[in-house]
């Protein structure tokens, strides 16, 4: 009889807790009715006037969405193009496919060595002494997607020239670029803006140029004929372009035009030099720059005597002298640099020799007017000969003209690139006028802000009239809040390489594209959250 009442008990206890859940639970649908979860809103936008369902871009390694010395997946998944293609789907823009590289890490020509079968792949920025460095890496592969359903044609490292010959793809042509031949249609035949045309483009974004320029400063001002790049000729640029837009807006297609950005000012050129020792890179104790200065001071066979001889023969005057004498102290010092600008001395005469006996190197220390590339970094101070101690670059061996942009050479490659966004300006304007319908993107005025320029010196680089109006001295670049600034640091714009974007430098760019699309043909795309996007790759 007391078990039946406990279990009556029990079971009554059920039944009210199970009134009471019931009851709690319609509260709680009733509170959940009145108060839903907050959601992000459903963004939309429109296409104004614009067919965005086949968006085609064309362009070099700032297209592909090359980063980090590399081209590898992460980047190229948030490459410009494919972030704007992400923003176009929400006003009626199509599939948006690219040539998948299929690397974690990609291939890094810079650090690899593929005759010996060192492979380096993209680089991470090593916190512990904030210089980049290099990861495992890959050959790439060649594409084996769908080719003709290809959005992207974006090839790194091609001048304009290269858009336009089968050359480009063609195996073992002497200006083959094996990542267009991994994904050409028919390597040998086919060219990039052939293939970017036969997909029908809606709508194409093209950026080029920046390499035709570049090529020469990275090489340190270094001519083909002597184993550099050389600047592309004003005319074969201007001819190029007007055969590149011609063809793509031939089918009907709008489009946008990306100008060339200050090539000097980036951290490829800055990075070196930058920091409270400025040129002086070469620490050195009294005992050692006394050892390194007899060297250069001896009366048989040193150098400074030479420059002696070279001003009583009246081949130099005291100016060039005083310029290219060598001399160290105790602390830190200029590197000693070749200048190939600077006089043929041959004092073969001082020595009753035939001409051509003794010519003195041309060499001088660095100037606070050179530049150094990144990769001067890789080099400096360590020995040319591992057997030698003596020849530590940049003390008792100079460091190669590949390594260093002097003014003069710096001035080429700031007037070539200010022609070449005159030659894209009056090439769109003359289309624009037979009935072409496309807007130019100056991507200037937010380099000029992020680089820190000054008015007077986004001036000196011959920067167009916005840039120069957005130069305010400040370094870094104010986005959603925050301070973005000009290089690979964490909170920086750029990736390792101190080349191209990261990222978030690639958003801002999208941005631009952007702004010029909505305000030209009535669009309401809306635009990138650029902190939503990953900074530079980096390690403790």
């Amino acid at each position: 009889m007391r078990t039946r009442k406990v279990i009556n008990y029990i079971a009554g206890i059920a039944i009210i807790l199970g009134l009471i859940s019931c009851q709690e639970d319609d509260i709680k649908a009733d509170w959940i009715a009145d108060n839903p979860v907050p959601t992000d809103p459903v963004e939309t936008g429109t296409p104004g006037t614009l067919d965005l369902s086949h968006y085609v871009s064309v362009g070099n390694s700032l297209t592909a969405g090359f980063a980090d010395g590399a081209l590898y997946t992460d980047a190229q998944n948030q490459s410009f193009p494919a972030l704007l293609a992400e923003r176009f789907s929400i006003a009626g823009g199509g599939d948006f496919n690219q040539p998948d590289i299929n690397s974690e890490n990609g291939f890094n020509s810079a650090f690899s060595d593929v005759a010996n079968g060192i492979i380096r792949g993209r680089t991470v920025l090593d916190l512990s002494d904030a210089a980049p460095v290099s990861t495992a890496g890959e050959l790439p592969a060649a594409y084996t997607g769908d080719k003709s359903a290809l959005n992207n044609f974006g090839v790194p490292g091609i001048v304009i020239g290269q858009l336009l010959t089968p050359l480009t793809g063609t195996p073992g042509s002497p200006i083959e670029n094996g990542l267009y031949t991994r994904f050409a249609s028919a390597p040998g035949t086919s060219t990039i803006l052939g293939d970017a045309i036969a997909t029908g483009p809606s709508f194409f974004s093209l950026w080029i140029g920046a390499n035709d320029a570049l090529g020469y400063a990275v090489s340190g001002g270094v001519p083909a004929a002597e184993g550099g790049v050389d600047i592309t000729a004003t005319g074969d640029f201007q001819a190029a372009l007007q055969a590149v837009l011609t063809g793509l807006t031939g089918t009907g297609s709008e489009g946008v035009v990306l100008t060339v950005p200050p090539l000097i000012t980036i951290p490829f050129f800055q990075a070196v030099t930058a920091g409270e020792n400025g040129i002086n890179l070469i620490p050195l104790d009294e005992a050692t720059a006394t050892a390194v200065n007899a060297g250069y001071n001896d009366a048989a066979s040193g150098y400074n005597p030479g420059l002696s001889a070279a001003l009583q023969l009246g081949i130099i005057d005291q100016a060039e002298l005083d310029r290219r004498t060598i001399s160290f102290s105790a602390g830190n010092n200029p590197p000693v640099i070749v200048d190939e600008s600077l006089t043929d001395a041959d004092i073969s005469a001082a020595f009753m020799l035939a001409p051509g006996s003794v010519v003195l190197p041309k060499l001088r220390h660095l100037e606070s007017t050179d530049l150094l590339p990144l990769t001067a970094a890789t080099v400096l101070g360590t020995l040319a000969d591992p057997n030698n101690p003596a020849s530590v670059i940049g003390v008792g061996v100079a460091l190669e003209d590949r390594f260093t942009l002097t003014s003069t050479e710096q001035a080429e490659v700031v007037t070539a690139r200010a022609t070449f966004n005159g030659v894209i300006s009056a090439v769109v304007t003359g289309l624009n006028d037979a009935g072409a319908d496309i807007a130019i993107v100056d991507v200037q005025p937010s380099f000029a802000d992020a680089l820190g320029l000054t008015e007077a010196s986004a001036t000196a680089l011959a920067l167009s009239p916005e840039a120069i109006a957005a130069a305010d001295g400040e370094s870094g670049i104010r986005v959603e809040g925050a301070l973005l600034s000009p290089d690979f640091a964490p909170n920086g714009i750029f990736s390792s390489d101190g080349v191209h974007p990261n990222p978030r430098g690639y958003a801002i760019v999208a941005n631009l594209v952007i702004d010029a699309i909505n305000d030209r043909w009535g669009a309401s795309i809306p635009r990138i959250t650029v902190l939503d996007k990953r900074g530079v790759n980096f390690q403790p």
